[in-house]
């Protein structure tokens, strides 16, 4: 073999593994996420479309938190700092957010619950997060969000314990959607 061909063999093997590296980052995020729904791995909670059928007698209390990332401008709490409920008990807290500023703004929420065991049973029905909201220059809203804690949790050798669980939002600033951005600005009155 000459000095051409395995120049150019080690070129295509670079490439190769270019290629293979660049795939696997692709796909790394999609697994992961999978990963956290099935195991509840980083306190990712699950999601229903309806409520349990079972209630236990036992009771968990739910802590709810709420932050902004560095660059969102809105204000962003919970209405409730926490709720006691039987496991298995569909509950509702509402989370307020605020835009201060004179623009429309659009926010997505990320979330996890805390002990991350925790995530793996506690379930969503309905929630905020779930759509990237829009909220106009001074508009304050209520959203709401329905859940319960998967009664199975009592049954589970590691997480059977918990009773107190911790909610944590945190709404992260997106950019507006075709429809927002393409609103012409409010005019205000003539004056000529």
């Amino acid at each position: 073999m000459n000095r051409g061909q395995g120049n150019n063999r080690v070129a295509v093997l670079l490439v190769g593994v270019v290629v293979t590296m660049g795939a696997l980052a692709w796909a790394a995020v999609p697994f992961y996420d999978w990963f956290c729904r099935v195991t509840g791995y980083g306190g990712t909670t699950n999601t229903a479309s309806s409520e349990s059928s079972e209630i236990l007698e036992e009771t968990v209390t739910i802590r709810f938190d709420a932050n902004t990332a560095p660059d969102m401008p809105w204000q962003f709490r919970p209405m409730q700092n926490e709720v006691t409920l039987k496991i298995g008990e569909t509950g509702m807290a509402f989370y307020e957010a605020y835009n201060p500023t004179d623009k429309p703004v659009a926010g997505t929420a990320s979330y996890n619950v805390a002990p991350d065991l925790a995530g793996y049973y506690f379930t969503k029905i309905q929630c905020f997060c779930f759509t990237e909201q829009v909220l106009q220059p001074g508009e304050r809203v209520e959203m709401p969000v329905i859940f319960y804690v998967d009664p199975e949790i009592v049954s589970d050798r590691d997480a059977g314990h918990i009773r107190d669980i911790t909610l944590s939002y945190t709404f992260y600033e997106t950019e507006l959607p075709q429809t927002q951005a393409a609103l012409p600005p409010a005019e205000g009155p003539d004056y000529n």
